[in-house]
């Protein structure tokens, strides 16, 4: 993986101090929709490493192996011919902003578990994309209602700037545990941290426990 961006700089050293979401005030809507330490957003900001992959959709290819029965290695025309599943859900980034109401469509996670068949050994999922990024998951948080394989938002096809052309969505989880330009994802038997849980970032990662360090 290409030398850390400025951003990443930045957040590992947020990690170290174990600053972020602490120092803005906790706001809460009412129903407590949105998290402690998040604010609301109407646009939608860009977060990567400093590189954004260009994948020509007639050479993206997805593979999903590891302690699964039935492997595969889809083509785009093949991801596009599996059960499209839609789904509108908040999204919650470690850097403090939330944005609501995101209409996504995609491949649903519990689809592919049942495509997959996960051996009993599996009990963890990592993802890959396409820059080298990595998260890691249980994979009971995956096997959630909510979680896809996004390839479009708000009606539109995802762009190369939010992840396109597919991203992981994980609603329940701060949005660095969605992977964006994704290419693998293995089922395994250990937890392998991802970039940003090695940098001192939470494992769980949960929002509304305001879970952004480890």
């Amino acid at each position: 993986m290409d030398e850390p961006n400025r951003l990443t700089k930045t957040k590992e050293q947020w990690a170290k101090a174990r600053r972020g979401g602490e120092e803005r005030e906790v706001f809460y809507e009412g129903d407590e929709r949105l998290p402690p330490g998040q604010h609301l957003v109407d646009n939608f900001p860009v977060l990567d490493l400093g590189f954004k992959p260009e994948i020509p959709l007639s050479e993206w290819r997805l593979s999903i192996g590891g302690f699964v029965a039935a492997p595969v290695a889809w083509t785009w025309e093949q991801f596009l011919a599996q059960p499209q599943f839609k789904d509108r859900s908040d999204f919650h980034c470690v850097t403090s902003w939330s944005r609501y109401d995101n209409d996504w469509e995609g491949v649903s996670f519990k689809h592919i578990m049942s495509i997959m068949q996960p051996l009993s050994l599996a009990r963890f999922i990592l993802f890959k994309s396409y820059d080298d990024y990595t998260t890691n998951l249980p994979l009971e948080v995956c096997d959630d209602d909510d979680v896809l394989l996004a390839h479009s938002w708000n009606g539109k096809p995802l762009s190369r700037d939010h992840g396109g052309p597919v991203r992981v969505i994980v609603p329940k989880r701060y949005a660095w545990k969605g992977a964006k330009w994704v290419k693998e994802i293995t089922f395994s038997d250990k937890d392998e941290k991802g970039f940003w849980e090695v940098r001192g970032y939470s494992n769980t990662a949960l929002p509304w426990k305001n879970d952004r360090y480890g």
